[in-house]
């Protein structure tokens, strides 16, 4: 029981130190981001003033007055093209890019987890005579077709942050899996069972207690298509396990259910458990 407290204590220890760098990563984007918002918002407003000093008419050369229709026109248009390049910079911070096309327009949407980039998806959309998807790159899986029916027509810019989020929470809970794969294969019993969507994590490993081995089998369930952290986790161990062990599933879960998978695994070795 004092080795397992100990254990949870040290565990918890390390989940704090990675949450706080975490936080402070997440704080300096946000002050980018919000730097980079401000400035576009600045030259928005510079753009609507030249445009109503266009609307008012200009002054020829020989002091006449031109007529202000055409110019004001030119004006409005130059003024749209440059307010949607700077929508698609602000979607650029945030990880969507996209460039006009002879048809409407073509978004990338690059996806990361914790630093790490991952993959690129293409979404070519025509905008006459509605806006409508004419290709895509999203995987089968990810239901696109409910979140275009929901907003594509009514909110463009919420149509993509929650396909961004829906793609990036998948590659994140995908990444995980690799990672465990990858790195940590010597600590897995068989092979790590996973869906398309990586919603559904099922595995074994052992854990080492009074110098008996007993398998631990994991059932990680993603219950939010937007969230790379699972929203319930299943620890089970052989009826024959010693009573200590249920502190150590306990810590295990509540560790799955904050950090991302490899570093549960990770933190395992530095807390000095013994997952053989």
């Amino acid at each position: 029981g004092v080795f397992a407290h100990l254990e949870l204590l040290e565990v918890r220890a390390y989940e704090a130190a990675v949450k706080q760098e975490e936080m402070e990563q997440q704080e300096e984007k946000l002050a980018r981001l919000k730097a980079r918002v401000q400035e576009l918002r600045l030259q928005r407003d510079e753009l609507r003033a030249k445009v109503e000093q266009q609307q008012k008419g200009q002054l020829g050369k020989e002091g006449a007055v031109l007529n202000p229709a055409q110019p004001s026109a030119r004006a409005v248009l130059e003024w749209k093209m440059k307010s949607l390049k700077a929508m698609l910079q602000i979607f650029y911070l945030t990880g969507i890019s996209g460039k006009l096309t002879k048809r409407g327009v073509c978004f990338c949407i690059s996806t990361a987890y914790e630093g790490t980039y991952l993959d690129s998806y293409h979404l070519d959309l025509l905008t006459k005579p509605e806006v409508q998807i004419y290709r895509h790159s999203v995987p089968i899986f990810i239901p696109l077709r409910q979140i275009a029916k929901k907003y594509l027509q009514t909110d463009i810019r919420r149509f993509l942050s929650v396909l961004s989020d829906h793609l990036n929470a998948y590659v994140g809970r995908r990444y995980q899996a690799d990672q465990l794969q990858e790195h940590f294969s010597g600590q897995i019993e068989g092979t790590l069972q996973r869906n398309s969507l990586c919603n559904l994590l099922v595995f074994n490993y052992n854990v080492s207690s009074e110098s008996k081995t007993f398998p631990f089998k994991v059932r990680l369930l993603y219950g939010d298509p937007c969230c790379s952290l699972p929203t319930e986790v299943v620890i089970s161990c052989t009826p024959d396990a010693p009573a200590s062990l249920a502190e150590t599933a306990a810590a295990h879960s509540d560790l799955f259910r904050r950090v991302a998978l490899h570093k549960a695994f990770r933190s395992f070795s530095s807390a000095g458990e013994c997952v053989d």
